[in-house]
């Protein structure tokens, strides 16, 4: 029935003298005059009159009475007589809760009612939400009305077509036209409220809840009548006529049990079924006014049914496979929980992981009632159980695992210090720093104060830190000004990371692996809080450390006790070989060593192959072909460094490029490892060097470089347990290139010198060009690397080198032309070889450190043939360390020093070697 304000304007000029009648019957009899013109219907004419009444008062309260008398049901108001049925509560029942996802179309409410039918259970009591996106739907509606913005009519007609659509496709027949001629009165009765909140500019919280509340109506119709066509006797429950609630706030309402139960068995004795479909977020306050739970309120009223019928049961159906260890939006790898305590989901809802809201659980915790999340599009995932915890819980191996469930974080904080040392023993100054910020509506997220009680800091939501720093400084103006508090400082930026745990109380060394692994991922903390119960630690780091932060913990706790991202620089003959043997031991490391390395990305010269996940190495050239991109060295090492699920991260140089070597300081100095057989950065400019190794010293991060000495002989190693046992080094000499090892070693009889380079080129010994083997420097950059070790600080150019390379040849243009002119300068060596024949001696390359006198040489020296460097074959490396201990007989490492397999595999047992640092096992 329309109405125009004509109609309505004589019942709305009724006046009645508020002296002569009590408040009631003054506004009883303004509600009667106006039911004459609807059939004793309400709501809707009294909407319509809303903007003409005399007062606020007469609004206010005839609103009030209206809206009550609407949502009351017309067998409240009777008192004719009703068969009383007996209503069971118990383990008999289970109840449903589905979101708005669950229920966001036609084939969803139609899923949905089949899980419902499967259910087993003698009782179901059913929870919906709006269809998805509904609610706020209606949220809009409003705030379009109180602008004065006409589009609400539209926008009211959209949410009309939403619901008639998925109606007609869901219904027919009878329940089809029951359903449409109760939206159609509905949306009639909201245009008039819309209508009265657009010529008064504003709606009250009342109004607000009321309009917001219809999409839970609408889908628990639906719902309903879809159960009903399936053959299962089914009642929808409008549970503003059950569910009591008072308001305490403005986003929060305390449960009245009591009045609800009541109500509740009320509401049965007419209504009985063992399958009622129940409107979620909606509730009614004491004086019948109808209100909402608030945002994720049908959750919280899926509990409260749950401890109403104090059912066997609440299941939460969601669009999730259940509760995750961590945000997987975050942390890609986060494992679904199997159990989860009440103390456990409340710290992490708490803390703003994706659970439940906090005050979900509470209405079940008291009658033991489990929780299940599921997934309504994976039914077959068996989801997460929220129970009471017990003692067999170790019998789950998950749990037994980690004492730690799961981490949250909170983000865009700030931490608010207050510092001074006339807070010390002074009573009450706390309870005055917090009723400060209690003035100004701050929400204190978290609070840490030392023992010795001179400073205290909290965190506060960033949008109201300034709002609180204003009203500190204001009041404790004084004591800044005397020096009792000597600042009040703001920190920004911040962001929280909670590890929660209910197994954390009764497990040592928690905290200790926590803050372990954040070190070992250079992340700063701020602020550190625990309560007495052990439930959960907090920490407070920058918000642009967080996801690293969150990153390093789960991995630590969840993935395995060592995750590392590698990037590989330079994929040729060594850098792909050691590919391969990350191909061949990947799998054996993370189930035998719990050692995960993940190769990120992997950078040539010209193209890169970058990947979120790990790269499939068994193809990785083919990948790196068909979905390379430009080489970018600075997209590379951000890529590997910042990736979204592992904290530590290794760039592994396999180059012999100075410019790549030019970058390891930064890269350390960002918290990246590093591993190289690049000799460029340890041999280049002495200060260098030593303000990377000042860098390594004083910071978490590793550099290790043992193949830049002997490729996959323990050289490095072998130097630095001397020294750090204290030993003295006295002397290091060694044949240190396996080329010139292979040449001298051949250089045997009558062969010329010119004959073996050549045979050393032709089976792969030597590089490209021979010379630069023969000219010595490689050697050198080995010796200065071994030198600095011990202790000297020397250039390159204070190793005098002799050059194997014949003066006039040293620029002749290529390698073949120096190869066609080599055997005119063979006589020299030839003559060498001869003379130290004939006094039983071999020669031998080699490079010394003379760390007495402290200096260097590279030379062609010789040795008695019974001599360790006279022994050698092949391409095989020896080096000789003297020192203090090993004076008499000093110290040897033999073995192969040259090829790509033995040096990737020295480079390989450094990526290991940073893995154990880590906190692999060894």
């Amino acid at each position: 029935m329309a109405f125009s304000s004509s109609s309505i304007s004589p019942c709305c000029s009724f006046r009645l003298s508020s002296n002569s009648y009590s408040p009631e019957t003054y506004l009883k009899a303004k509600v009667k005059k106006i039911d004459a013109f609807n059939n004793n219907t309400h709501t809707f004419p009294l909407l319509q009159c809303y903007p003409f009444l005399n007062s606020k008062w007469e609004r206010g309260e005839l609103f009030k009475f209206g809206i009550r008398t609407a949502v009351t049901t017309e067998e409240y108001l009777l008192d004719g007589a009703t068969e009383n049925i007996q209503f069971l509560k118990g383990d008999s029942w289970s109840v449903h809760k589905f979101g708005g996802t669950c229920v966001g179309n036609s084939e969803r409410i139609r899923n949905v009612a089949d899980v419902i039918i499967q259910d087993q259970s003698e009782g179901k009591l059913v929870v919906v939400s709006a269809m998805s996106k509904v609610t706020d739907m209606m949220y809009d509606l409003i705030y379009k009305a109180q602008s004065r913005d006409e589009s609400y009519l539209t926008a009211l007609d959209a949410v009309l077509e939403k619901h008639k659509l998925t109606a007609m496709d869901l219904l027919d027949g009878d329940e089809l036209a029951s359903f449409l001629s109760r939206i159609h009165h509905d949306i009639n009765n909201l245009k008039a409220m819309l209508r009265a909140i657009y010529i008064a500019g504003h709606a009250t919280e009342s109004f607000t809840d009321f309009v917001a509340g219809h999409g839970e109506l609408w889908s628990a119709q639906l719902l309903a009548s879809v159960v009903r066509m399936s053959g299962v006797e089914c009642k929808w429950m409008d549970t503003r006529e059950v569910l009591v609630v008072n308001p305490m706030s403005s986003n929060q309402v305390d449960p009245d049990y009591l009045k609800s139960g009541e109500r509740l068995e009320k509401w049965y004795s007419k209504n009985p079924s063992m399958t009622i479909i129940a409107t979620g977020f909606i509730a009614s306050t004491p004086q019948d006014i109808p209100t909402t739970l608030k945002r994720d309120g049908s959750d919280f009223s899926a509990a409260i049914m749950g401890a109403l019928f104090k059912a066997r049961q609440v299941t939460i159906w969601t669009d999730v496979d259940g509760v995750y260890s961590a945000d997987p939006r975050k942390v890609s790898e986060a494992v679904i929980l199997e159990r989860l305590s009440y103390q456990e989901a409340w710290e992490m809802s708490y803390f703003g992981a994706n659970v439940l809201h906090p005050r979900t659980i509470v209405p079940v915790m008291q009658y033991d009632i489990p929780i299940i999340i599921k997934n309504i599009f994976n039914l077959a995932a068996p989801g997460t159980r929220i129970c009471r915890s017990t003692d067999n819980e170790f019998e789950d191996g998950q749990i037994s695992e980690s004492p730690v469930k799961g981490f949250a974080t909170i983000d865009k904080l700030a931490l608010v210090n207050v510092e001074g040392t006339g807070m010390t023993g002074v009573p009450g100054t706390a309870s005055d720093i917090f009723g400060t910020v209690k003035s100004v509506g701050a929400n204190v997220i978290m609070i840490s104060q030392a023992s010795s009680e001179h400073s205290i800091c909290f965190a506060v939501p960033e949008k109201e830190v300034k709002a609180v720093a204003d009203a500190l400084e204001s009041r404790f103006g004084e004591a800044l000004s005397s020096g009792r508090l000597s600042q009040i400082s703001v920190i920004p930026g911040c962001s929280i990371l909670a590890a929660v745990g209910q197994r954390m109380a009764s497990s040592s060394g928690v905290s200790a692996t926590f803050f372990s692994a954040l070190a070992k991922a250079n992340i700063n903390i701020r602020a550190i809080a625990q309560g007495c119960s052990e439930y959960n630690v907090t920490v407070v780091v920058k918000q642009e450390d967080c996801v690293r932060a969150l990153r390093a913990v789960h991995s630590r706790f969840y993935l395995t006790r060592t995750a590392i991202a590698v990037g590989i620089v330079g994929p040729g003959l060594i850098g792909g070989t050691l590919l391969d043997q990350l191909k061949d031991q990947s799998s054996v490391l993370k189930e035998k060593f719990n050692i995960d390395l993940r190769v990120m990305g992997i950078i040539g010269q010209d193209s890169m192959l970058l990947s979120d996940s790990g790269i499939d190495l068994s193809k990785w050239k083919e990948l790196r072909s068909q979905k390379g991109e430009t080489a970018d060295l600075n997209k590379f090492v951000q890529h590997v460094s910042e990736n979204y699920f592992i904290p530590n991260s290794v760039l592994v140089d396999c180059t012999a490029d100075s410019h790549i070597a030019s970058h390891y300081y930064d890269w350390l100095h960002r918290g990246i490892h590093v591993v190289t057989p690049n000799k460029k950065a340890n041999s280049g400019p002495l200060d260098r060097y030593l303000k990377l190794r000042d860098l390594q010293r004083l910071s978490y991060t590793h550099y290790f470089y043992e193949a830049t000495v002997g490729a996959g002989l323990p050289i490095i190693s072998t130097l630095r347990g001397l020294l750090e046992t204290g030993d003295k080094i006295l002397r290091i000499e060694g044949i240190f290139s396996g080329t010139l090892s292979y040449i001298f070693n051949n250089f045997m009889g009558t062969k010329a010198f010119s004959q073996v380079v050549k045979e050393a080129k032709v089976a792969g010994y030597t590089e490209p060009d021979p010379r630069d083997d023969l000219s010595g420097t490689d050697v050198a950059r080995k010796v200065i690397i071994l030198a600095r070790e011990s202790g000297l600080n020397l250039e390159l150019s204070d190793i005098p080198v002799q050059s194997l390379v014949p003066e006039p040849l040293r620029a002749t243009a290529s390698a073949e032309d120096f190869l066609m002119d080599l055997p005119k300068f063979d006589h020299e060596l030839s003559k060498q070889r001869q003379e130290a024949e004939d006094e039983e001696e071999v020669l031998r390359y080699v490079g010394v450190v003379d760390v007495v006198n402290g200096k260097g040489a590279v030379e062609l020296r010789r040795y008695n043939k019974d001599h360790p460097f006279a022994q050698l074959s092949g391409s095989d490396n020896i080096i000789a360390f003297t020192t203090e201990r090993y004076c008499k007989q000093p110290l040897i490492v033999r073995g192969p020093g040259a090829g790509a397999e033995v040096t990737a595999g020295g480079i390989f047992s450094d990526i290991l070697r940073l893995a154990s640092y880590l906190g692999a096992p060894s």
